[in-house]
């Protein structure tokens, strides 16, 4: 699999795909709504992306960029097989991935001044407090990070951080973090979990991380989400990432979609063998009433963007 996230024009999303995923997808571009895909390396860094924008009938423009404004360059192609290939040797950073095209460097103009956060001392710690927050849990983007920079301090009559000063404290902070997360040796927790979640799909069940902002809405929704041969579901939704994040344990939400206590706890004793077997522990007291929790959870998730 590509350690890298694909965002389409139509808003889809697709994580870690494999070679053959990824020539698919760029052989799908060019109806309308339907024209590029931009790439990046997980964990996202600023400025380091590559993309691909093609219209039916025409050829394929490709464009990558490497940081700094002087590291961007574009390209063209005639086929989807070649773009696929270059896209995955970007991808792996393999060396010579850029030398079947014809690259030309693309003049994207100076970069704009960054004005002064305009904050005092304790402004400034309470934002950077709540975006050091968000990246512990670990769920948000850098473009998510930046929203939440730019609205958190907003009131009726003053907007006190400008969007290229909320991009440049985003950027800023969510590099430390990586930094952070490049520490961090082997397999965490929250790998162990998806890694269990994975387990589970596989199996029929629906499993979701990070899903709606409660339970209400989680039970709700979750019914939208399933596919449609799906026997039940898991999740935790947003408040319990936050607990776990905390040092208080994540608690999941399971059940049947028939809606039976018989069900619901099949689907609990399934949920927490695969958790257990991906090398977790659980509380859980086989009530199909009763949440799952995990616990104890080192809750050191690495961002991905």
């Amino acid at each position: 699999m590509l350690d890298i996230v694909v965002k389409t024009e139509n808003s889809e999303r697709h994580v870690r795909v494999s070679d053959e995923e990824l020539t698919g997808l760029v052989r799908r571009i060019g109806g309308d709504g339907d024209r590029f895909l931009v790439i990046q390396r997980i964990p996202d860094l600023p400025d380091v992306f590559a993309q691909v924008w093609h219209e039916a009938g025409g050829d394929y423009t490709l464009e990558h960029r490497d940081g700094a404004a002087d590291r961007h360059f574009h390209a063209t192609a005639d086929r989807p097989g070649v773009v696929g290939t270059a896209m995955a040797g970007w991808a792996r950073r393999t060396a010579g991935w850029d030398s079947g095209l014809a690259w030309s460097p693309l003049n994207m103009g100076a970069p704009r001044e960054v004005p002064a956060l305009d904050l005092d001392g304790d402004e400034r710690e309470e934002l950077e407090k709540r975006l050091r927050q968000e990246l512990v849990v670990g769920y948000t983007s850098r473009a998510e990070l930046a929203e939440l920079a730019e609205e958190y301090l907003v009131t009726g009559t003053r907007r006190p951080v400008s969007r290229e000063s909320a991009v440049a404290l985003a950027d800023s902070m969510w590099l430390e973090r990586v930094a952070e997360n490049a520490e961090w040796g082997g397999e965490t927790d929250p790998e162990r979990l998806t890694r269990a979640f994975i387990a589970l799909q596989e199996t029929g069940i629906t499993a979701r991380e990070h899903f709606a902002c409660c339970r209400n809405c989680g039970r709700s929704e979750i019914g939208d989400a399933a596919e449609p041969d799906a026997r039940g579901f898991v999740y935790f939704h947003t408040q319990c990432t936050d607990s776990a994040a905390a040092g208080h344990g994540l608690m999941l939400l399971y059940g049947g979609f028939d809606g039976s206590p018989e069900t619901t706890a099949a689907i609990g004793r399934e949920v927490v063998a695969a958790l257990e077997a991906a090398g977790l522990r659980t509380e859980w007291d086989q009530n199909p009433e009763s949440a799952i929790t995990v616990t104890p959870l080192d809750w050191r998730r690495r961002l991905v963007g």
